[in-house]
């Protein structure tokens, strides 16, 4: 099992950019793979990002892609979501999440962490 806790969010002006961490507790973390949902007040969770357990393999969704990037080090159990000119339609709760395979429903992940705040102001 791996247990994950997200920090980095904020308070922010809209075009301004925001580093998130996902830090794992627990064995094989490299094997896990790791997305980045989020969630807005009164919508459903949404997919941001997916990372393969070694790195090689990223995906995006089409609203955030070009402006964030997920990335990963494994030797720091950490896993990074990069936010680049930040929206305020990205205000949400991000929480990242492990799974053992590549999916990103996230109806297939059984590891969340507890999420953290990112509020982008116009």
């Amino acid at each position: 099992q791996v247990r994950l806790v997200e920090s980095g969010g904020g308070l922010v002006q809209a075009g301004a950019s925001l580093r998130l961490s996902c830090a794992a507790s627990g064995r094989s973390f490299s094997n896990y793979v790791i997305s980045w949902f989020r969630q807005a007040p009164g919508k459903e969770r949404e997919f941001v990002a997916t990372i393969s357990g070694g790195g090689g393999t990223t995906s995006y969704a089409g609203s955030v892609k070009g402006r964030f990037t997920i990335s990963r080090d494994n030797a720091k159990n950490t896993v990074y979501l990069q936010m680049n000119m930040l929206k305020p339609e990205d205000t949400a709760v991000y929480y990242c999440a492990a799974a053992a395979t590549w999916t990103t429903r996230s109806s297939e992940y059984k590891n969340w962490g507890p999420g953290t705040q990112v509020t982008v102001s116009s």
